[in-house]
């Protein structure tokens, strides 16, 4: 297994090392919070060990920004500490050393196979991360009921009948969803792939997905489950856009910015929303954190950019 990247390492000014074992110490005491790691060993490290258990958070980014890939990675790395304990250290870094572990991984889509999804994951990642999330990932695949009053015939969808997960003829997508939360998302982790396609249905009611949420919302602490739900930036307009915002714990934003008088590009991640993360990053004068993608480590922090 490739040792993930931590360009941050070796970049602390003296002095700042012990400050923040010292701020981690005192994070991970606050309130006895449960935290699961993202696996992003430096971001992890800025929210104490991870995201608190219960959180609902939005990846809201630019296509390719990087959302999908943060959740993946998070995904793949718990996936191989859950089978290879003793890789802990060396996957989740120190800060991810306290966290708790979901005792399940899924993964759910409205649109997107999952051959199509491990096919990417593997002419993108290492061997380790397809293996972790191609047999260590329960898969749900909602299309038969996404496309069932569009003009795509169920000969496309192609998704197995015999599923013991299968949504019943009867159901809505939304229903079906809500049926397969109830019987598999407590103490998991849930990657929702995406909240793009919800919001964007016709035969889907918006305000019936605001409702959803806020109810996930409700059910990810009794169940001691964290969300990842993925959406495009500005798909929506800018009051509906707020409305799901409104509905959830957290929003990690994703996004490119082009360098000055130059074609080349940088991901960053911001955290827009998260009240038990923002004041840290007030303190520590966080604005963003540059990202990069790389088929070793996958998501990765490479540098934190602080204000003044």
């Amino acid at each position: 297994m490739a040792q993930p990247v931590s360009v941050m390492a070796g970049s602390h000014p003296k002095g700042s090392l012990s400050q923040n074992r010292m701020r981690l110490l005192v994070l991970m005491s606050e309130g006895d919070v449960h935290r699961i790691p993202t696996g992003v060993a430096d971001f992890d490290s800025i929210l104490g060990g991870g995201l608190p258990v219960g959180s609902v958070v939005l990846l809201l980014g630019d296509v390719g920004g990087g959302g999908l890939e943060f959740a993946l990675t998070s995904a793949a790395k718990i996936g191989i500490v859950r089978e290879f304990p003793e890789t802990r250290s060396f996957m989740l870094g120190d800060a991810g050393k306290g966290g708790i572990l979901p005792s399940k991984i899924s993964y759910i889509t409205f649109s997107k196979s999952k051959d199509d999804l491990l096919r990417e994951v593997k002419m993108s990642f290492n061997k380790d991360f397809y293996e972790s999330l191609s047999g260590g990932m329960l898969f749900k695949d909602f299309s038969k009921g996404y496309f069932m009053r569009t003009v795509v015939p169920s000969s496309w969808v192609g998704t197995d009948e015999q599923d013991l997960f299968a949504e019943k003829k009867e159901d809505g997508v939304l229903e079906s969803l809500v049926g397969f939360l109830d019987g598999n998302a407590p103490n998991s982790l849930v990657i929702m792939d995406s909240l793009t396609d919800l919001v964007v249905s016709e035969t889907v009611k918006f305000e019936d997905v605001v409702a959803l949420l806020k109810g996930i919302q409700r059910m990810a602490k009794k169940w001691n489950a964290v969300f990842y739900l993925i959406l495009t930036d500005d798909i929506l307009d800018k009051k509906r856009q707020q409305m799901v915002i409104d509905s959830v714990d957290g929003v990690l934003k994703f996004e490119w910015a082009k360098y000055h008088h130059t074609s080349k590009r940088q991901r960053y991640l911001y955290v827009e929303k998260f009240m038990s993360v923002l004041p840290h990053l007030d303190q520590e004068r966080i604005a963003r954190f540059a990202t990069l993608i790389t088929s070793q480590s996958g998501f990765v922090v490479i540098n934190t950019e602080r204000v003044g």
